[in-house]
Parts: C-alpha cells; structure tokens; sequence
C-alpha cells in the first residue's frame, strides 16, 4: 500500500489547478457570497415565506413558519415508465420521515425531466437526449431558486439525468447536497445472450418476436439497466466523487438495505445543512474531478462522460480537457470486466466488491486522491467501505480486501489492462474519443476507403441493401454533432457493424455524434470535433477517401488534401425540424459548445475569462 500520489496523477491536478485558477476563483466567490448561516427561508420577506409555507401540515408548516430547523430540498427525476427512476415515487414520503427524525424538514421543490436514451435510440426523440442534460440542469435550477432551503437531496440515475441534476445543483453551491440513488434491477438475460439475439436479427436470421422476448427479459424490471453504460456509470462516479453513501449505488430495489440507505441520505443531509459542512460547490473540486476520471477509466466506463465530466467540471470553474482524460489513460489500469466490456452486469461487479474494492485498490495504487471532502467526511477511504444491516440497523464495515470474482474486477496490481479504455485520436479529421475497452487488440486499428453517410438510417438501408458486403470500410456518420442535431446516439448501427466485423471485414466507424455507453467491440471514433455542421473536416470527405483509425496511436488520419474540397451535405434546416418537439430547441441547436467543451449551452462561471483551448493541437 502507499500513499504516494502516481506522478502522472499529480501533474495532472497540477496544471488543472493552474489552468482553472482565474474560472475557480470565480465560481468560489460566488458561492461564499450566497452562504448564509441560520435557515434560508429566513431572508424571505412574509409575503414570500407565506406561499412557501402554504400547502404545509401540522407541525412542519408552523416549522417552516417560525422555527431553526433546516429545510432540504428534494428534487427527484421521478415518472413511473422508466424503470430504473418508477422507484423513486415512494422515496418522498420515506425521505421526509427521515428527515423529521434527523431533526429537519424537507419538501418536494421540483422535478425533473427524465428520458431514456433505451427508448428513444434510432428515433427523432433521441436527438432531444443530450439536451435534456441541461433543461435539466435549468430545472434543477428553478427548484432551488425558491432559497426556501438549506441543503438538497437529488433524486436520480441514468443518463443525462444525473449531470444534469449535478450542474443545476452547483449553480447553488452553497447548499450541502446528498445524490440518492435507487439501485439496479436484478440480473436478468445475460447481456451476451441478449448482443447474440440482436445481431441474429440484424443479420435477419430470428424474428421480431424474438428479439423482444430476449430485450424484455434483460429489461424486465424496476431499477436501473444491469450493463454497465451511462446510467450506472453515474452511479459509480458519484460515489466515487463522495456524493453518495458509501456503497450504496449497486444495491437493488425493494430490499430493506435500500430502504435503509435512504432514510439515511436524508439524516446525512440535515447534518450536513446543521453543521459546518462545505457545499457542494466546494466539495466538487480539482481533486474529485479527477478522481471521477480516474474511476470511469479503471471502470471501463461510458464515453458519454468524456462529454459530461468535462461540462460538469465548467460548471464548477475548472477547465477539465480530453488530454487530462488521454493522459490518465495511459497510466490507470483497467480493473473492471462488465458487459460490454466483458460477461458481467453490474450486480456481478457489486457481488465481487465493487464500488469499495475499487476504491480501496486505486487508493493503494496512489491514482486517486483521498484527501478530498465526501457527504461522509473528509477522506476518500470511507469509501473502501460497505453497508449492512445488523439486527435492523444500518453500519458500515470494511469491504473485501480482495476481490472475490478475478474474472469481473481485479487489483490494480493485476489488471485486464495496463491502460484504461479511453483513447483521444486527433488528425486531419479531427479530435475524437475511442472506447477501447471492448474493442480486440486487432480491431483498434482499422485503415480502409470511407463510406460516408448523413444519417444513420441511410447506413443502415445500405446494409441490409448489402451494399457494405464483402469490403472493408470506415463508415463516415457525419452531421450528428450538437449544433447539427443534437448528437444523438447511433447505438443502432453497433448490431450491423458487428455483423460485419464478424464476417472478417476490417470496419470503423467515424462521427461527430456519440454511441451508446454500451457502444462494443467496433472501433468506434466518436464525437469528432469540429463538428460537420460547423464546417469540421468531416464535411469535406467523400466515399474512397482512405481513413486510418489506430485508436492505440491515438491516430485519426486521410489519405486526401481536404483544404481545398467544398463541404457537402448539410444538417437538417426549416421543416425537417418539425415534429417530436426538435423545433423547441432551435436556441439549443444555434448556441450550443463543441463536445470537447462538454456540448454545453452554458458559458463558465466567471466574469470574464479568456478562452482556453482544451484540445493540443
């Protein structure tokens, strides 16, 4: 064990700190000014106060009128057609309880839009996705914008949800706030079987009905998708980044240790909102950033995150770059084997020590920092521990020294891979991000002519056309980045790529929009910045160019002069925008950053700061 910082871990933090200096200093200032000590709701003029208080009963409302006691404001994601946020409809009553007893008051301040990217792939709903990160955020927001409260609880899981909640709450960070999570579902149809029914329909070899029997017996259940994508990548950041109870982020729905967890988020946010404890845009710093980079890499997480970490961090005044990601690449080890990255779901992963063997391990190995502030206290090795129950009562006791299935999490002394799963590849075309993790040793790198395309439909025609038989190729998806439409997902071209590869094609795929977090064994070069619609290279290339795509030389190349081409192609414009509400966000569409800023409509909390490349050119 050692607790010598891994030297490529301090530079990074190093020159974070230094690049972030002016925007942090920024960001802190404003916060300290909005601190205020003694109940929030005690600034409010009567008139004010008074709807506050209103639709309150018995005893809470002649609390929230006349008394010291803190108020938290719940904010939950909650509708009962997502599976894994329908959990979170009983948590309210529960969480106030909990609170009560801990000696506050709580209300439900707002909610929040939650979509699902599972429902909405491969349609015009999906290019709303990314975008609802920061309604969300602005929903957050609103809720808080009543300073009727003290300290906030967050109600959320997947996607887009949980950064969302996270920005809107540092725009508030002032106030302590406790992330409540809800669990995954039980293990159901192995992710293998369930990749091995989508590709045979792909490929035309089983029915309809097949494949959704096989999907509603992975997704068969409340609580959180069991792969290990964006929404549970979520969970295991913030816990990582102390914003969590330790251990709490795996344990499934309707058991008492959930139940437990809860109510005890609530009495950790009434100390919190009681004591001295800093706000969460204080706890929220360099040091956690990082580490939450640490833990998606050591994890083989989402690639969503390389576009929300970074956005998160602005939010907070740190200037975050895909080069300290590539950087903490080359040095944190892969630890974790979960589907797509491997057999396992998550409740393997949690099974085999999860969260706090991870923790424990990467603490040893000096890559992550435990001298940060956590809804628990100070110190990241509170989080090597896990719950449970003793005769009804809730504890912490240490977490297993070992991990008790080597073939779903290992120590970082004896890792999947020297190197975690996220690579940066930048060349004429661009800057892009490569989740290696599940990608082959022999398919990282991948030089074939380009098939181009503009939509992800028109490749998908020209698939089962078998137009793309037999031949090697990059397919080109261009004008899919966030000023064009949104940057939607295109997990559903992995099921066809994946024939193909397997048929012994060599294949690639290049985009300025995202796959999935569950996005697999194709290589896949993603979020290409700039982007097609902005005039970005992708928009000068044409089918035969020769693309080269070495994900582990960090290579992104063209055999062609593209300086002198004229674009081709456009996004959509006037009516192709009508219908599912895409018309709604046209403001979003013509203001919205470029994803290795985090794809963000927000500017950075300061004044005045002068821009920062966070590319190396």
């Amino acid at each position: 064990m050692t607790e010598e910082l891994h030297p490529v871990l301090a530079e990074v933090t190093q020159r974070l700190v230094e690049r972030s200096a002016a925007t942090r200093s920024a960001y802190l200032d404003r916060v300290r000014a909005a601190a205020v000590r003694g109940p929030a709701r005690g600034r409010l003029a009567c008139a004010n106060l008074a709807h506050g208080f209103a639709a309150a009963e018995g005893p809470a409302k002649a609390e929230l009128a006349h008394g010291h006691k803190p108020n938290l404001a719940i904010v939950t994601s909650y509708n009962d057609m997502l599976s894994a946020h329908q959990p979170y409809g009983a948590y309210p009553p529960v969480l106030k309880d909990a609170v009560i007893r801990a000696g506050g008051l709580a209300q439900v301040a707002g909610g929040v839009p939650a979509m699902c990217d599972g429902i909405t792939q491969g349609r015009d709903g999906m290019q709303l996705s990314l975008y609802s990160r920061d309604v969300i955020a602005m929903s957050t927001a609103i809720a808080l914008s009543h300073d009727m409260f003290d300290a906030a609880l967050l109600l959320g899981v997947c996607d887009k949800i949980v950064p969302g909640l996270l920005i809107g709450a540092l725009s508030f960070g002032h106030l302590p706030t406790v992330f409540v999570p809800a669990g995954p579902m039980a293990s159901g149809l192995p992710n293998g079987e369930k990749a091995r029914v989508r590709q045979a329909y792909a490929e035309g070899k089983v029915g309809r009905e097949e494949l959704l029997e096989a999907e509603a017996a992975s997704y068969h259940s409340r609580g959180t998708c069991t792969f290990y994508g964006t929404a549970n990548s979520n969970q295991l950041l913030m816990e990582v980044m102390g914003l969590h109870l330790p251990g709490s982020s795996f344990v499934n729905p309707d058991s008492p240790l959930r139940e437990a967890l809860t109510r005890e988020a609530g009495a950790v946010g009434v100390r919190r909102a009681a004591g001295t404890a800093p706000g969460i845009g204080e706890l929220v710093d360099e040091k956690v950033v990082l580490n939450a980079c640490v833990a998606l890499l050591a994890s083989g997480g989402s690639t969503n995150h390389t576009l929300h970490l970074v956005a998160i961090a602005r939010a907070a005044g740190i200037l975050l770059t895909w080069d300290d990601l590539a950087d903490l690449s080359a040095v944190v080890p892969l630890l974790a084997r979960v589907y797509p990255n491997g057999a396992a779901d998550v409740n393997h992963f949690h099974a085999a020590g999860g969260v706090g063997f991870l923790v424990r391990t990467l603490l040893d190995a000096g890559l992550l920092h435990e001298d940060v502030e956590t809804i628990v206290g100070r110190g990241l090795r509170r989080y090597s521990t896990e719950p449970v129950l003793v005769d009804g009562e809730l504890s912490w006791r240490p977490g297993p020294a070992e991990s008790l299935d080597l073939e779903v999490l290992r120590p970082a002394t004896a890792p999947f891979s020297a190197d975690g799963g996220v690579k940066v590849v930048r060349g004429p075309l661009g800057t892009g991000v490569v989740k290696t993790s599940a990608v082959a040793v022999e398919h990282r790198t991948v030089s074939a002519p380009a098939r181009v395309f503009d939509d992800q439909h028109d490749f998908l025609l020209a698939f089962a056309n078998g137009e793309l038989d037999g031949i090697d190729l990059v397919a080109v998806i261009r004008y899919q980045g966030p000023a064009a439409n949104g940057m939607p997902e295109l997990h559903k071209l992995t099921p066809a790529l994946g024939v193909l590869q397997d048929r012994g094609q060599r294949v690639a795929i290049v985009t300025d929009g995202r796959m999935s977090g569950a996005s697999g064994k194709v290589p896949a070069a993603i979020h290409v910045t700039p982007e097609a619609a902005l005039g970005g290279p992708l928009s000068r290339i044409r089918d035969g160019d020769l693309v080269t795509l070495d994900a582990d030389a960090g290579v992104l190349t063209v055999a062609a002069d593209l300086a002198g081409r004229p674009a081709v192609g456009a996004a959509p414009a006037g009516d192709a925008w009508a219908g599912t509400g895409r018309e709604l966000f046209a403001a979003f569409r013509a203001t919205v950053g470029p994803a290795d800023q985090g794809a963000s409509i927000f500017p950075v909390p300061a004044a005045a700061s002068p821009e920062v490349p966070l590319v190396r050119a």
